[in-house]
Order: structure tokens, then sequence, then C-alpha cells
């Protein structure tokens, strides 16, 4: 089994990147996704944000209010970090589960946005890093996402800078291009996935 962290600033193209592997033949491992399912409604991850962050976090329906919750963490650091010391170790257990389930042959890509921020990739055989240039991800955030050009700033404020993310990276996908080129790049990646998996078993 070949363990690849995959990672990329908010924007940047990393779901597509994902998807585009998987198509490829990739197990995914998406901890975004983990992250939502550990705190829907009944869960203990939950019930811990609420205990941290208070009622107002919470729909009318009871859900995650996911805005009310990024408008407190993203403009404080320390908040942010009480978020994600209840969410990370739910999110990286359920992640294990779901590697251990792959099979002994598979590249199992792990899509972990706060890769280098969490100082992760001792965890990971090798780091995909997925690249855009800021006002790409800007563009990206404010036209296709529908954010405000003050809130997309502040999450990619947030997270690591270009470089970090670069310097931690086994292989780049610079994604400034359109989505075709896209197509190619990964092609070239899993090809280069494949071949390191077959040397380790």
């Amino acid at each position: 089994m070949l363990k690849v962290g995959l990672t990329g600033g908010i924007g940047a193209g990393k779901s597509e990147v994902s998807r585009l592997l998987v198509g490829q033949g990739a197990v995914l491992v998406d901890a975004d996704r983990i992250a939502r399912k550990v705190v829907e409604p009944g869960t203990p991850g939950l019930a811990a944000v609420v205990e941290e962050f208070g009622p107002g976090i919470l729909t009318p329906e009871g859900t995650l209010d996911r805005p009310a919750l990024g408008a407190i963490v993203f403009a404080d650091r320390d908040r942010l970090a009480a978020l994600n010391a209840i969410v990370h170790p739910l999110v990286r257990d359920r992640s294990a589960e779901l590697e251990k389930a792959a099979g002994p042959d598979s590249v199992v890509v792990h899509d972990v946005p706060l890769l280098t921020e969490n100082g992760l990739t001792p965890l990971y055989d090798l780091v995909v890093v997925v690249d855009a240039a800021p006002e790409t991800q800007l563009d990206r955030l404010v036209r296709l996402r529908g954010m405000a050009e003050e809130d997309a700033r502040a999450r990619m404020a947030a997270q690591a800078t270009r470089e970090q993310r670069r310097a931690v990276a086994d292989l780049v996908i610079d994604n400034d291009g359109p989505v075709e080129e896209l197509a190619d790049r990964v092609r070239e990646v899993w090809a280069e996935l494949t071949r390191r998996a077959a040397e380790k078993s």
C-alpha cells in the first residue's frame, strides 16, 4: 500500500484532483468529508463543538451552522485551534479505519487540506501538493463559490503559504490552467504513484 497525502490551498483545485485520481483507481480518504460526518447531529463530535462554542453555532434544525462557526474560528487562531483539537482526532481515527479496509496493493490518497499546517508529512509515503497562484485561488473562491472577497482572503490567510506547501511536496500538480491540462498532469502523477506502489509491494 502506498499512502499519499494530497493537499493544497483553498481554491487550488484539490477536490478536482481527488476526483481524477479516484477515476484512475485511487482509494480516497477525504478528511473534509469525514470532518463533516463526525459533527453530524447526534454525534459526540457535535456535542463537543457545542460545549466549546455554545448553541449559537447550531441551525434551528440542530445541525452545525458552518458559516457561523467559520466566522468565529477563521478570525481567531486560538478558537480555530480549539475546534481542531476536537475534530482532528475524530477524523484521524476514521481515516485509519478506511485505510485499513483498502487492499494491500492500493494507492490510498488522503485528501488533507491542513496537512502542511499540522505537520502531517511524516504520516505519508509521499505528499502531492495541488498548487495555484493566490490570484487564481481568490478568483475561484469569489467567482465560483460566491464568497465575499474579504472572507476568501481571510480563509487563505488562515492556511499555510504557497511556499510552505511546496516545501513539503514530493510531487506538485500545477493548476492555474484549464481542466484539460489538469487531467493530463494527474495522469502523469498517477503513473508515478503506481510505479512507487509497485516498488513498495
